[in-house]
């Protein structure tokens, strides 16, 4: 007789049907898991056998052979172990064989028989729901199972429990949805006086989630005007807040079983590695532009950041996606995200001060400046200038608008898009004007006479390429949304415009 047991395994953010196969026979006693395990998954023999042990329970002196299928699949992850435990369990007449195949199960055992969190339930669920199965699970991801619709949960604390469910002698009740009340106040606009031009750019990129570069001296504000972006954000769709927990489940990063309400905002430092940033590893694990996902990413002193780890992020910017290749794994992470950098315009971070000279201008700013490349400065929308802050400023009283006003005017731009656009296919449906392309993009964002004029005597001047010229193009339809106008007309594109700079080494 062979148990058998349905479990998954996980390739990015996709799943993949692992049958667990146990067998018992006779012959010399033994205990051997087979099917391309890792050292976690091969190492659940020992969590299998004391958490029996501490029920009472001890495995028979067979041959004992659980098998992985596919076998040429690699399994990685502790998650495995209660799958293997059941399957032992039904190989002993402990637990109904045929009952036991209407669930997918994962959880990782302690050696006292209590169930772990493991990362991936809330993907592990929507596949059982897909294939009209249940899902056991530990009982602290409980929450995030149940959102995944109709299907039967179980989230047992231990194993004990869960057999005392299928005896009769317990009920497991359902899980109730669960998601995070975190009610941290955000970072206010209003503590920040002056940069009024700073603060209409931050506006403009979170009206139409448009990729950021702030240049500016050490303490002209920065970091604090980007800390307040999610303040001012739109808040998350339910289809969002689902997409982005699934991909932070896989990750483990999910938080007490809890669904994320807020947009990521991802802050890696500058010494952050490659894999770090884009994904990677041993076990193609989501890097930090995956993680930010429908959210910020923001890289304070960009020009630290090594530069193949900056060239990594090109592609992704463009594509909405990473793709990670590796000799043992080939997946694929969403990783559509806005970009939000800082900078300061040389290695001293005073170039253009007179209080302040250097006698290394103007080459200490162009050799600093450069070591971002041309083809990542382009996928910026907006560069924004962010000058010293004036001590006549710091004396005055706090602005009277605050985070609250711009996030209602971004909402409301936010709000004409979704209407825009909701005629397109949902694969190809964009979320903000940022994520508008090919046809699309001349339907909505064609300018008037005016503009257009003034648009291709810029383009010349400033030297656009293809690329800049339509990001121009979508920061002007969101600089419309603001204003509520359904036209593209001359000062949107002049202030579009504005938000744009030649590429280091490309002057005028």
């Amino acid at each position: 007789m062979v148990a058998r047991i349905n479990t998954v395994a996980f390739a990015g953010v996709d799943v993949v049907k692992v049958d667990v196969q146990v067998q018992m026979a006779s012959g010399l006693p033994a205990f051997s898991v087979v099917g391309l395990p890792d050292k976690a998954v091969a190492e659940s023999r020992d969590r299998v056998r004391a958490a029996l042990t501490a029920m009472g329970l001890s495995l028979p002196p067979k041959r004992i052979v659980v098998n992985l299928a596919p076998a040429d699949l690699s399994k990685e992850g502790s998650h495995f172990d209660l799958p293997i435990a059941l399957g032992l369990l039904v190989a002993m007449n402990v637990l109904p064989g045929d009952e036991m195949l209407e669930y997918s199960v994962l959880g990782e055992l302690a050696l006292d028989g209590r169930i772990m969190p493991v990362s991936g339930v809330l993907a592990a669920a929507l596949d059982a729901s897909a294939r009209s199965l249940g899902l056991i699970c530990p009982q602290e991801q409980g929450g995030e199972a149940a959102w995944a619709e109709a299907i039967e949960i179980l989230a047992p604390q231990s194993l004990l429990s869960l057999i005392n469910h299928f005896k009769g002698a317990q009920v497991l009740s359902a899980p109730e949805p669960a998601i995070n009340s975190s009610d941290n106040q955000d970072l206010d606009l209003r503590d920040i006086k002056g940069q009024n031009a700073a603060k209409r750019a931050l506006e403009v990129a979170a009206a139409g989630g448009h990729n950021l570069l702030m240049v500016g001296p050490p303490g002209a504000g920065k970091s604090m005007l980007v800390q307040r972006l999610p303040g001012i954000l739109p808040p998350l769709e339910p289809a969002e807040a689902l997409e982005i927990s699934l991909i932070h489940s896989v990750a483990g990063t999910l938080e007490g079983g809890e669904l994320l309400r807020r947009r990521p905002f991802r802050d890696p430092h500058h010494s952050a590695s490659l894999p770090a940033l884009a994904g990677g590893g041993l076990k193609a694990k989501p890097g930090e532009i995956s993680l930010a996902h429908l959210g910020v990413l923001f890289l304070d002193e960009l020009p630290e950041f090594g530069r193949a780890t900056l060239e990594a992020l090109r592609q992704p910017l463009e594509t909405g996606r990473v793709a990670i290749a590796r000799a043992n794994a080939h997946v694929t992470y969403p990783a559509r995200v806005q970009l939000v950098a800082a900078m300061n315009p040389c290695r001293c971070g005073y170039f253009g001060d007179p209080s302040a000279a250097c006698g290394r201008t103007p080459r200490c700013a162009a050799d600093y400046q450069a070591k971002i490349s041309g083809p990542l400065y382009d996928r910026m929308d907006i560069y924004m200038d962010v000058p010293a802050v004036k001590m006549q400023d710091l004396s005055l009283p706090p602005p009277s608008e605050g985070s609250e006003a711009v996030a209602q005017r971004v909402a409301g731009a936010r709000r004409t898009q979704r209407e825009r656009y909701a005629g397109q296919h949902e694969e190809k449906r964009p979320r903000s004007n940022a994520e508008v392309d090919g046809k699309l993009l001349e339907e909505v964002a064609t300018p008037d006479s005016e503009g257009q004029q003034l648009l291709l005597q810029a383009a010349e001047r400033l030297r656009l390429t293809g690329r800049g010229y339509h990001r121009v193009l979508r920061v002007a339809r969101t600089l419309a949304d603001l204003d509520g106008s359904a036209e593209l007309r001359r000062p949107h594109i002049a202030e579009a415009l504005s938000y744009r700079r030649l590429p280091p080494g490309r002057e005028l």
